[in-house]
């Protein structure tokens, strides 16, 4: 029997940047112009949507707006109904591969991570998906917060066996 605190090789790929999900088919290059569109796509709705206003970002914090709560619990919703619709009609990916789900466990870390992701949030208006649409928009000044994500995201790769997990 294995230890609990001892991570298996699934739980420890899981918390990897590389996807437990990840397709084993071989695709052309060009494959992926459809996850560019799709991304300029999401991009023009984040600034329609104003998910990318720093300003509708500190309302939030500030409790001051339902704006952007709104958005996030919309997809929260939507992505839960997604789930559920996947799992009852046993759908599959747009190459007939089987979609799993996987349980994850909670560990101390995420708390951390959490935090640290939110107070970063808060300072520089951006998150993630955002952050690029803020640069496209000519918010040049998002390139200090992207590189900084990179930094951070490589001092965690570094780290990241002597942090709590």
């Amino acid at each position: 029997m294995q230890n609990k605190d001892q991570n298996t090789d699934f739980e420890t790929r899981s918390l990897d940047t590389a996807c437990v999900n990840e397709s084993k088919l071989e695709q052309k290059w060009y494959s992926n112009i459809k996850y560019l569109i799709v991304g300029a796509l999401f991009g023009i709705l984040f600034i329609k949507a104003e998910v990318i206003s720093w300003y509708r970002i500190q309302e939030m914090f500030h409790f001051q707006s339902f704006h952007m709560y709104g958005i996030i619990g919309s997809a929260v919703v939507v992505g839960a109904i997604s789930i559920f619709i996947i799992k009852k009609f046993n759908i599959k990916t747009i190459n007939g591969e089987k979609i799993e789900f996987h349980d994850k466990t909670f560990n101390k870390g995420q708390i951390i991570g959490g935090l640290i992701f939110g107070l970063g949030w808060a300072m520089t208006g951006a998150c993630p998906g955002p952050l690029f649409a803020q640069i496209g928009t000519g918010a040049t000044v998002m390139i200090v917060t992207l590189l900084s994500a990179i930094v951070g995201t490589w001092v965690y790769g570094y780290f990241r066996e002597k942090l709590v997990h």
